[in-house]
């Protein structure tokens, strides 16, 4: 499944007991050494992160789904 702009991200914590950082993928950055994102965290604030595989779960939003 290729991630794109608007899919949900899952980060999961590496420390036990702590949650999961969850947000949006705001762009997608291909490169050589390896694909970043810019994510829109839930909390509201943005970063960019280049994920280890295996470290994150991506769904693509579900179509006809209002806020």
């Amino acid at each position: 499944m290729a991630v794109k702009v608007g899919d949900h991200i899952v980060v999961e914590s590496e420390k036990a007991g702590l949650p999961a950082r969850e947000g949006e993928i705001l762009e997608v950055r291909p490169a050589s050494y390896g694909t970043s994102y810019r994510v829109r965290w839930a909390g509201g604030h943005e970063s960019t992160i280049r994920p280890v595989p295996g470290s994150v779960r991506t769904t693509h939003p579900k179509k006809g789904k209002t806020a």
